[in-house]
């Protein structure tokens, strides 16, 4: 259904551009990568850096876990053959249980660096996108769209976007 109204649109769209030439020099388009924003605009890099300087006690938290966990796996497949059959269960079961701990520990941080990582980035968006209307309005654009195929370097106004959201504060 949204492809049809998608389709649709196009068609309308592209009828009106070709059935009227002078409508057609009058309708401003634009088009605005949101990629580029989110990797080159400012706010976006500050955002980036708040969720490593919040996260990174946490990884490195977990990477020195790993490690561990890593090293104590080692030594046990090392001196396995010189233990006593009780002594090897319980390593085994103290190794085991240190692994289930850090795959829970690594998957929660996961979903919580996903959380923050989508509210950061959701916040520079409505930024971006109170910026594009303002673009927009300014220079009198009638369509301005995020997501293309293809677009004329010409229609791209992602340059101005970034500035004006670098600007602005």
């Amino acid at each position: 259904m949204k492809t049809i109204r998608h389709h649709w649109a196009a068609c309308l769209l592209v009828s009106l551009v070709m059935s009227a030439p002078a409508l057609a020099q009058e309708f401003r388009i634009g088009f605005v990568s949101t990629e580029r924003i989110l990797r080159d605009a400012n706010p976006a890099k500050a955002a980036q850096a708040k969720l490593e300087q919040d996260f990174s006690r946490r990884e490195k938290e977990l990477n020195d876990m790993g490690n561990a966990l890593k090293t104590a796996s080692e030594r046990f497949e090392r001196d396995a053959p010189t233990l006593s059959e009780s002594q090897r269960a319980a390593r085994q079961k103290s190794l085991v249980d240190q692994d289930r701990d850090f795959q829970r520990k690594r998957r929660e941080f996961q979903e919580d660096l996903n959380a923050r990582k989508n509210e950061e980035l959701q916040q520079v968006l409505d930024r971006a996108n109170r910026v594009i209307r303002q673009v927009a309005e300014q220079e009198k654009y009638d369509l301005v769209i995020q997501e293309a195929v293809y677009i004329n370097p010409k229609h791209d106004i992602t340059d101005k976007v970034i500035r004006a959201l670098n600007a602005s504060r």
